[in-house]
């Protein structure tokens, strides 16, 4: 069982942003889960959660991310695992899964989920891309709450903009051992 810090200014003003990692620290699989699970506990436009997590963790895979980050290469290079985060313009398409689980979780009332539902996945499905790019970016807090996540758990992060933005998406391709978070 890890040990997680609940010292809230110990996690927000020690955060650093780490350009070389220490390379025998790994975190396992399981601690990574529950970090990305806390995460996704960050807020977002109508709860619809339009954020994917790519785990790189493998070498085999770092070594096939490297031509995409060769800005920060030293970061691919000594990270336990890199954490690729997508923005989904079509996070509609979760919406009954969503807002399903709100009610199963007592968050949310049925009728509530259903006037969601009528209302938003139509607004989304028709919202021109200009509209959901700006949608999407009120996800930033995800982003900023892995990081204060995963600093709970006694890891340090870096928030990398030095990536080849145009060409990663389209030629992710994921190796067996790494994990795939959608």
């Amino acid at each position: 069982m890890p040990i997680v810090s609940n010292d809230f200014s110990d996690i927000v003003y020690n955060r650093r942003s780490i350009r070389k990692f220490d390379t025998s620290v790994k975190i396992p699989r399981e601690e990574m889960l529950e970090i990305l699970d806390k995460t996704v506990t960050a807020p977002s436009s109508v709860n619809m959660q339009p954020w994917r997590f790519v785990v790189v963790d493998s070498e085999e895979g770092k070594d096939k991310l490297k031509p995409f980050v060769s800005y920060n290469s030293v970061q691919n290079e000594t990270s336990s695992a890199m954490v690729l985060i997508f923005a989904d313009l079509k996070s509609q398409e979760r919406a009954e899964e969503i807002y399903g689980k709100a009610v199963t979780q007592g968050k949310m009332p049925e009728e509530v989920k259903e006037k969601q539902l009528s209302s938003i996945v139509p607004m989304y499905e028709n919202a021109p891309f200009e509209v959901m790019n700006e949608i999407v970016i009120l996800t930033l807090p995800c982003c900023y709450a892995l990081m204060l996540v995963a600093r709970s758990y006694g890891y340090d992060t870096n928030a990398i903009g030095g990536y080849k933005k145009t060409v990663l998406p389209k030629r992710l391709v994921l190796m067996k051992t790494d994990m795939c978070l959608f």
